[in-house]
């Protein structure tokens, strides 16, 4: 009874939110072309979220790592799909990258429009690489971060799989530093039956990022291996802490 309470609190808020959003995105949008307004109503309603149930604690770790005036592509491990709001604990203004099927989830696809969040066909490698590289560099010129999950898809045992090349790429491509982001926790919000789970600790971990002169003499594939092991390492350490 109470997780229903809850989902209706929350389409209300989103409703709400989702309306202020439209509203400022009208007002602003020609002075604020990274879309900062909108972004800061969304990271607004994500600490709304997380701040009602009285048993649900997160913490975020390594906010040092971050300099603020910098534009980073974001690369995220991905468990489910409440690591996308979780982001947004992440003090830094970016632009999702994200499949189009995303884009048809109520709520979450409305928002993903609004914030002009990227969105791609996976079907088509070729043509989603390349809107990739196009919208993520016009973001990225514009003073955002671009986030992309770096496994492409899905991790359903809890571990970080394989990395592909696009985040690592556009990072390349457009001289910007890679942001490694490390969650856990994310999988626990929502039980399998899909109730809440009212006790849960939500850990957002920022690693030391790579920087444009590492991105740029790299090899891909090493700087991939690189990011990849020290954001393995950061997630056992964030579960041996428990």
């Amino acid at each position: 009874m109470l997780s229903v309470l809850y989902y209706i609190f929350l389409v209300a808020i989103c409703t709400m939110f989702l309306v202020l959003s439209a509203l400022a995105l009208l007002l602003t949008f020609p002075f604020d072309r990274a879309r900062r307004t909108v972004h800061e109503l969304s990271r607004m309603l994500v600490r709304i979220f997380y701040a009602i149930p009285p048993l649900w604690s997160h913490r975020v770790i390594g906010l040092e790592h971050i300099d603020r005036s910098k534009s980073y592509v974001i690369v995220p491990n991905h468990q489910t799909m409440i690591d996308i709001p979780s982001l947004y604990f992440v003090p830094l203004n970016f632009r999702w990258v994200s499949k189009r099927e995303v884009f048809k989830i109520p709520f979450f696809g409305q928002f993903l429009w609004l914030h002009g969040d990227i969105c791609i066909d996976r079907g088509r490698a070729t043509a989603a690489m390349e809107k990739v590289l196009h919208d993520g560099k016009k973001w990225l010129s514009r003073g955002a971060s671009v986030a992309i999950f770096p496994e492409g898809t899905r991790s359903h045992d809890g571990q970080i799989h394989r990395f592909k090349a696009g985040a690592f790429t556009l990072a390349r491509e457009a001289g910007v530093e890679i942001l490694p982001v490390v969650m856990d926790g994310t999988t626990r919000v929502i039980r399998s039956n899909g109730l809440f789970n009212w006790r849960n600790r939500l850990t957002i971990c920022v690693l030391p990022p790579m920087s444009v002169e590492r991105v740029k003499s790299a090899d891909t594939k090493e700087l991939m291996t690189e990011v990849h092991d020290a954001m393995c390492e950061a997630l056992v350490r964030i579960k041996e802490e428990k």
